[in-house]
C-alpha cells in the first residue's frame, strides 16, 4: 500500500514510518522542513514538502495514495494557548483528505486522544464506545472522521492516551512534566494525585496504526492503551525519583504556576480500556510500560 502520512517525522510518525516500510508498504511523508525531508528519505520514504496549512498539497498527496494516516497537529499553537486555531487547522486538513478519498473505500486513520473522554465517562473506565456527540475541542475532528465512513472511506480513529512514551518522545507530556519539575525543583501533582492517567509505548501505538490502516472497519474508534490508569501522584513520584527531586501536591489554583498549560489536564482522571481494540485487531502491547521507561532513566539524560 502507498501510504501518505501527515506528521511523518514527528514522535509517533518516526515509529510508524519504519513500521510500515518493514511490513511492505511505501510511504509518502509530509515534511515541514529540509531536516524533516532528509530524515524521511534516509528512512526510505518519499518526502512531500509542506505543512498542515498547505491544503492543496495535502489533498493531492492523499489522492495519489492508497491510504492516509493523519498524525500532524499544531502543538505549538496549542501550547501557546491558541486551541481554536490548532483545532481548526486539524479540521481543515481532514476535510481536504476527506475530499480526496471520498467514494474510494481507501483507509484513513486519524488521531484523537482519550483525555476528552473524561466528561462523558466520568467516574468509570472509558471504552471505545464512549464519544461526545455534541462536539468540542478535537472532538469535532474525531466525529468528522467517523462520519466519513458514510462517504465511502474506510475511516478509523486511534485515540492516544495522555502519555505516549519511548526514547522517541521529546516533546510529549512526559518530557514536559519533567521540564516543569526541573524548573520548579519538585514534581507537582494536583490535590491528592489519585486521578489516573493511561499510557502506551510509542512502538506499540505505531503497530496499532498499521493494523488500523490494513484492516480496521469503517467508522471505528480504537484505543492505544497499555496502562489503563496510573495515579498521577505515582507518575510525579517516578519523575521526582529520576531527577532526584521530591514530589509535591499543589492546589488547583497553584497548578498553572507549576504545570503551565498542562494544568488544565493534570487533574483529570481518565482511566481507559483498550480491550475491544485488542480483540478487534489482535493488538497486544509488548514494549515496556510507562513506569518501566521512567525507571530506565533515558528521559532524564
Amino acid at each position: 500500500m502507498r501510504v501518505f502520512i501527515t506528521g511523518a517525522s514527528g514522535h509517533v510518525g518516526s515509529a510508524l514510518v519504519p513500521e510500515l516500510l518493514h511490513n511492505g508498504h511505501q510511504v509518502l511523508g509530509l515534511a515541514r522542513s529540509d531536516e524533516s525531508a532528509k530524515r524521511l528519505t534516509e528512512w526510505g520514504a518519499e518526502a512531500v514538502r509542506g505543512d498542515l496549512d498547505d491544503l492543496d498539497r495535502i489533498r493531492a498527496a492523499a489522492n495519489a495514495a492508497d491510504g492516509v494516516v493523519h498524525l500532524a497537529f499544531r502543538h505549538d499553537a496549542m501550547q501557546a494557548g491558541d486551541l481554536a486555531g490548532a483545532a481548526e487547522s486539524d479540521l481543515a486538513a481532514l476535510r481536504a483528505i476527506g475530499d480526496a478519498l471520498a467514494g474510494t473505500d481507501k483507509p484513513l486513520v486519524s488521531t484523537s486522544g482519550t483525555a476528552m473522554l473524561e466528561a462523558v465517562a466520568k467516574g468509570r473506565v472509558a471504552t471505545e464506545d464512549d464519544y461526545d456527540p455534541n462536539g468540542g475541542y478535537r472532538i469535532d475532528a474525531e466525529n468528522l472522521v467517523v462520519d466519513l465512513a458514510g462517504k465511502g472511506i474506510r475511516s478509523s480513529v486511534v485515540r492516544l492516551p495522555p502519555i505516549t512514551h519511548s526514547r522517541l518522545d521529546h516533546h510529549g507530556f512526559a518530557p514536559t512534566l519533567i521540564a516543569f519539575a526541573r524548573k520548579n525543583g519538585f514534581a507537582a501533582y494536583i490535590g491528592d494525585g489519585t486521578n489516573r492517567w493511561s499510557s502506551v509505548h510509542t512502538l506499540d501505538a505505531a503497530r496499532l496504526y498499521r493494523l488500523a490502516l490494513e484492516s480496521a472497519p469503517a467508522g471505528t474508534r480504537l484505543h492505544a492503551i497499555q496502562d489503563e490508569g496510573i495515579e498521577f501522584r505515582v507518575i510525579a513520584e517516578a519523575i521526582g525519583k529520576g531527577l532526584g527531586l521530591p514530589a509535591r501536591s499543589v492546589t488547583v489554583e497553584e497548578a498553572p504556576q507549576y504545570l503551565g498549560f498542562l494544568s488544565r489536564f493534570a487533574g483529570l482522571g481518565i482511566p481507559t480500556s483498550g480491550a475491544r481494540t485488542s480483540e478487534l485487531l489482535n493488538w497486544q502491547p509488548t514494549h515496556p510500560d510507562l513506569l518501566a521507561d521512567l525507571a530506565t532513566g533515558f528521559y532524564f539524560a
